[in-house]
């Protein structure tokens, strides 16, 4: 308990209230100096719906004005009241013991956040007792979600609860001239986090920090791999010079193409090697330290060093925890750095898991003793080339949980999401939570991580569950936890079309859902079960008066064999252009293959689709960029490069394709046409590639036009596309108004937040 300055004097007494991002912040001690300028009596605490402060004195008004002015700098107060209460005699200004209500109004839990500059100073500074400490932070750096039990964000409440802070911590702790005073997650080298590195034998090396630095530093130089725990779980780290090295750790992860983010121990390293705009050099310093993508200023950065095999962006990260600094600072070199996890497995974060698992896939582990019960990857964002329009690629550390506010929550609602890109949503109050990226649930290790992140969350948040939403597919998983918690605690069940709850989901994130004016929403994607018991994925719907309804959708083509139509584009390919291009596609397959498809897509076929996804794949086997993919999105990610290069040459070439409709569906056969003819002409493949995405644009805008739409809504995973998303804005803003997801991925993450919203606005009609 903290206490300044004294006084008899009775005054009026005001309770003030600030809910959003101000616990794990610094708030309190903030609060508390600010006091003591003012000569302010009373008490602050945290509570499970933010910071309540009582005060009272003479200039209580400027005290409240000062805090919501110059609030710390991670904080972000969301809503505030003040409000004249009894008048109490307070002796002094204190920082008393949190309140932790059951019911409570508005709940906010504080991301993750990178290291500080104060930090980062002390840390190298071999005069300062935290020098090469760990895990040195301060009340405005350092883990928060991902080591939080329950709320409020109290020591006692975290993972930070077994490590008792020795004497000079404590002065510290209680100094409020000290940046690190009532900061939860203090610690040092007497009383704090400990490291311990293995081989893959599971044979402790060491536990001495400046050795196990060495040994990595000679690992890395030696090609060798390392499994080490970061802030969300564990990563894997090699030289990203060494060929070799990347090699390998492709082989361990069974990872032959997809690509590797690369950890760069400085700026102006990562600044001598890519193109970095003042956007993307303030997110890479921000406190959330997402991994970016961007453009290399050498075309072998992602091929001889194999981040980013036949692509055009790298993503690229500083250290962002204090240990991951001192291993970069001191190998001074790039690095490869993925999630721990054999691919499609989910990250691993426990330390008895780690060396069970890892072992395969890292020559060294490096565990410390502090748990992480919120398991997280490393959040992805890209910034669209021309318009510099932020796309969210994964939600994760540093951004997760996404926070919503004022959604007239009148019930407590679940939403469980999707399969591939999970994630789960929580509406409660007056709030909704979108959690981290999970991971695909098609794979049980994955499954068994959402599940306990799950639990870990609705314990988290007190959460008395009163309406589960899920999607409309039985056999995702999430549908199957979703109907296991319906069932067994007696709970209301609904379920809500994959693609229109995308669509309500960039809705809701635009505040658009009270809108009465007719809205287009584009929502294009890969897989979705549909109303009509087929696959959507290319549909067109509108919004008016809280209804959806399905206006236009791409014409339906044979689902070839499920699932592996989704991996292998020259299925899409063949699939789409049933009796057009056999002499192109031929060469694609085995005889005995070509016939067994053929015999298929000449009988009656049940199961059809509409996905654009599935059209990107088709147009990329035809360029013969990608036949089978290694992972998800590969085949579109190839056309988006090689139309963007093009593009750069040629930037005022907007040249289309002829799109022809009938009244409810889109000839995309007449696209395939054009582009069979281009290529047997001789067409660059380039061209080509950006007259398709040009066809999209205007068959964006004809659907517009056509059904008299001037508000354009965007959702789905092929809008992760920035080329696509550029064209999109270049030709058609000034022409209507365009709206993309703001904090949300638009690919599958956004769908449980979609699903949330459903139940909440009770008028809704989907039909």
């Amino acid at each position: 308990m903290q206490r300044c300055g004294t006084t008899n004097i009775m005054e009026s007494t005001f309770a003030i209230q600030l809910n959003g991002i101000v616990q794990g912040v610094g708030f309190r001690p903030f609060v508390y100096r600010s006091a003591k300028t003012f000569g302010i009596t009373g008490f602050v605490r945290n509570d499970k719906d933010g910071v309540f402060i009582e005060a009272s004195g003479k200039n209580v008004e400027a005290f409240y004005h000062h805090i919501l002015e110059n609030a710390p700098q991670q904080a972000k107060i969301i809503s505030h009241s003040f409000q004249k209460t009894e008048t109490k005699n307070y002796p002094d200004f204190r920082i008393i013991e949190s309140e932790a209500k059951q019911n409570n109004k508005q709940l906010f839990i504080t991301p993750d956040f990178a290291m500080c500059e104060n930090c980062r100073k002390e840390l190298h500074d071999e005069n300062n007792r935290r020098y090469h400490y760990p895990f040195i932070t301060c009340t405005d750096c350092g883990a928060r979600y991902s080591i939080l039990k329950k709320l409020p964000f109290d020591r006692e409440n975290t993972s930070m609860q077994m490590f008792h802070q020795c004497d000079e911590c404590l002065q510290e702790y209680n100094d409020a001239s000290d940046i690190r005073f009532y900061s939860q997650t203090n610690s040092c080298k007497k009383c704090g986090i400990t490291l311990s590195f293995y081989n893959n034998k599971n044979e402790l090396l060491s536990q001495d920090v400046e050795e196990i630095l060495q040994q990595i530093n000679v690992a890395l130089q030696s090609g060798k791999i390392i499994a080490a725990k970061g802030i969300g779980g564990f990563l894997l780290l090699c030289d990203a010079n060494n060929e070799q090295a990347v090699k390998t750790l492709r082989a361990r992860k069974h990872r032959p193409t997809k690509p590797f983010a690369v950890m760069y121990p400085n700026l102006q390293q990562i600044e001598n090697d890519y193109e970095v705009s003042e956007v993307e050099k303030e997110m890479l310093q921000s406190a959330a330290a997402p991994i970016v993508l961007l453009q290399p200023k050498s075309p072998l950065l992602g091929g001889f060093r194999g981040a980013a095999p036949k692509l055009n962006r790298v993503g690229v990260f500083l250290p962002y925890a204090p240990l991951l600094e001192l291993i970069l600072s001191k190998f001074n070199k790039p690095v490869i750095a993925t999630s721990a996890n054999i691919s499609g497995d989910s990250i691993v974060y426990d330390n008895e898991k780690a060396l069970q698992d890892l072992p395969q896939l890292a020559d060294f582990i490096l565990l410390n003793n502090r748990d992480i019960t919120m398991p997280q990857d490393d959040s992805v964002i890209q910034f669209s080339s021309k318009t510099k329009t932020k796309i969210i690629l994964r939600n994760g550390r540093g951004f997760a949980p996404i926070h919503f506010l004022n959604c007239q929550t009148h019930k407590t609602i679940f939403a469980s999401g999707a399969l591939l890109k999970s994630s789960f949503a929580l509406a409660q109050n007056d709030s909704i939570y979108v959690s981290q990226y999970l991971g695909s649930t098609d794979e049980y290790d994955t499954q068994q991580t959402y599940k306990k992140v799950a639990e870990n969350f609705l314990n988290l948040t007190s959460a008395k569950i009163e309406t589960i939403v899920c999607d409309k597919h039985p056999d995702y998983f999430s549908t199957q936890f979703a109907k296991q918690k319906s069932e067994e605690q007696n709970i209301s069940l609904q379920q809500i079309q994959h693609h229109k709850a995308h669509f309500a989901a960039v809705l809701a994130e635009n505040n658009l859902l009270e809108n009465n004016e007719k809205m287009l929403g584009v929502v294009w994607d890969g897989t979705g079960l549909g109303d009509d018991e087929q696959i959507w994925g290319g549909d067109f719907f509108s919004y008016q008066n809280k209804k959806i309804e399905r206006v236009c959708h791409f014409e339906y083509v044979p689902n070839l064999l499920g699932d592996k139509m989704a991996k292998e584009p020259r299925l899409s390919a063949l699939s789409f252009c049933k009796g057009m291009a056999d002499d192109i596609l031929k060469e694609k397959f085995t005889g005995q293959e070509w016939n067994y498809f053929q015999k298929i897509l000449n009988n009656k076929y049940e199961i059809v689709t509409s996905s654009c996804g599935r059209l990107f794949d088709a147009v990329a086997a035809l360029l013969n960029l990608c036949d089978k993919q290694s992972y998800e999105g590969e085949a579109a990610l190839y056309l988006e490069n090689l139309a963007t290069e093009n593009w750069k040459k040629f930037s005022n070439f907007m040249e289309d394709y002829d799109v022809h409709f009938d009244e409810e569906k889109i000839s995309v056969q007449t696209i395939l046409k054009q582009i069979i003819s281009d290529i047997k002409c001789g067409e660059n493949k380039g061209k080509i590639a950006l007259k398709f995405h040009l066809s999209l644009v205007e068959m964006i805008e004809t659907v517009a036009r056509k059904n008299e739409f001037k508000k354009i809504a965007f959702s789905g995973g092929v809008f992760q596309n920035s080329l696509l998303v550029d064209l999109i804005k270049i030709k058609l803003e000034k022409k209507y108004q365009l709206f993309f997801h703001q904090k949300l991925s638009p690919n599958d993450e956004n769908i449980s937040f979609g699903q949330v919203i459903f139940p909440l606005i009770a008028q809704i009609d989907t039909e």
